[in-house]
């Protein structure tokens, strides 16, 4: 077994990513502290080809060189919008009828591997604040609540590791089942 090069990935090129049909999946972050978290988010975010990113409240924006150093790129490639208010953001993706999904711990989440997105359906999928999570006024605005299952003793996974998990677990169930 050899490692492959990376002229050996045949990746698309930044001109051919932005022309590229994307993922049905938007997301969204509610207030996130931390710059590396958030260049983490853009770099999966291209991975899965998510159509848009919603950087809102005190979520830090591009350009900034520590959101570059770990998005490697991927704030050129993924599109995405600064809203001050997180609502502002939802009502305005209700509006384009996407289905709003918060990845929170709440009464009646559904559990991630037991939820099912439909192929044809775009979802928008809120990640919250390092330390309060979603915000409860977007809990309440949101179509349903995807819980990450824990079997340790910890409460919560970072932001960069939950989105990995949700957006890999939405794109395989939407393009290869």
């Amino acid at each position: 077994m050899r490692k492959l090069k990376n002229s050996e990935l045949k990746r698309l090129k930044p001109e051919e990513f932005k022309k590229a049909e994307k993922s049905p999946l938007i997301v969204v972050l509610d207030n996130i502290r931390s710059l590396n978290n958030i260049g983490s988010v853009f770099r999966t975010s291209d991975a899965f080809r998510v159509k848009k990113i919603y950087l809102c409240g005190i979520t830090a924006r591009p350009p900034h060189k520590d959101i570059h150093r770990t998005a490697l790129g991927a704030t050129e490639t993924v599109e995405w919008e600064y809203m001050e208010n997180t609502i502002d953001a939802i009502n305005a993706l209700k509006k384009d009828e996407a289905k709003i999904i918060s990845i929170e711990q709440a009464e009646g989440s559904i559990p991630l591997q037991e939820f099912n997105p439909e192929k044809n359906q775009t979802y928008a999928l809120i990640f919250g604040n390092e330390v309060k999570g979603v915000q409860q006024k977007i809990v309440n605005a949101s179509d349903a609540c995807v819980e990450i299952p824990q079997f340790g003793t910890k409460h919560s996974f970072n932001i960069a590791v939950s989105a990995g998990i949700v957006l890999w677990d939405f794109y395989s169930k939407i393009h290869f089942k």
